[in-house]
């Protein structure tokens, strides 16, 4: 079961029912962190308690979802900057992306357009012609398919006991909610949709999350190679290229119940989003639920 994502990082393990994954991988890491090395992940179809970015309840039918949770200790290699811990959800989402995309191809949700050439985006158009599909990272970590959630991220610090919040042996839980097979009566939201919904085609969940791990996999292990540099990893490059969210209209609403509206004209090397609000300014922001706004 699940041989290909076992294959894909240091340790794998599927259990059938637990409340929250991302608490339970915390749990385990801390009683017994030399049986949880870097890059272990923790996976279930049945998650019961699970939870969202600011706080919000997350559950699903059972079988219907993976909840997937992975273990990192980048402070194993020695010291990070402050700013490069913000790369983490940056670096999950944009991995889910990709994973997300070649499923979608796989199971012919994209087809050719005549006559367009091969890297036209107009090729990018649904298996029955009644529209685009286009799959996209929305800052910072929430995965779109023509701008219905398909996943979404939470990361979460985990301190090493008795130490500074980023100092010696903090590590970082990434946990993440993809949705398979879920129909229009199973949907949390009506942003919502699912790999199954997008293509009429239940997908192999081994598949879709080797996908991620192997993609996940890759993009850490250059940017830990790279010393944590997302520019000289090639990481920076690959969020901002899957960033939806920029050149949109953004309503942001921050911590302390202010809001930001304006256009998102870049990411920082900080991870940070960088806004022009209405008046021309430009500002950065480090977190905030992001609210995509027509024009």
């Amino acid at each position: 079961m699940f041989e290909r994502s076992r294959g894909a990082v240091a340790r794998f393990e599927w259990i059938g029912e637990t409340g929250s994954t991302n608490d339970e991988l915390r749990r385990r890491a801390t009683e017994e962190p030399g049986a949880w090395p870097d890059l272990s992940v923790l996976v279930t179809d049945d998650q019961t308690a699970g939870r969202g970015r600011l706080g919000r309840r997350w559950i699903a039918p059972t079988g219907k979802t993976l909840a997937i949770s992975l273990l990192l200790r980048p402070a194993d290699r020695g010291p990070l900057e402050p700013d490069a811990w913000g790369w983490l959800p940056l670096l999950a989402g944009a991995a889910m992306t990709a994973a997300v995309e070649d499923e979608l191809a796989r199971a012919g949700a994209f087809r050719d357009v005549d006559g367009a050439p091969e890297d036209d985006e107009s090729r990018r158009v649904d298996a029955d012609g009644t529209g685009g599909v286009d799959v996209a990272l929305k800052w910072p970590n929430d995965v779109l398919i023509s701008g219905y959630k398909v996943c979404g991220v939470l990361a979460e610090l985990v301190p090493a006991p008795g130490a500074e919040p980023l100092g010696p042996g903090a590590a970082v839980i990434v946990g993440a909610g993809l949705n398979l097979t879920l129909d229009e009566h199973d949907l949390p939201t009506l942003t919502s949709t699912s790999l199954q919904l997008v293509s009429g085609v239940a997908p192999d969940p081994d598949r879709v999350l080797a996908g991620y791990l192997e993609r996940f996999a890759g993009l850490y292990r250059a940017w830990l190679d790279a010393g944590a540099d997302a520019a000289a990893s090639g990481l920076a490059d690959e969020v901002r290229r899957r960033c939806g969210t920029l050149g949109s209209r953004v309503r942001i609403e921050l911590p302390g119940d202010s809001e930001l509206v304006g256009e998102a004209i870049g990411i920082d090397d900080g991870g940070r989003l960088v806004v022009r609000d209405e008046q021309g300014d430009v500002q950065a922001v480090a977190a905030g639920d992001v609210h995509h706004v027509r024009r």
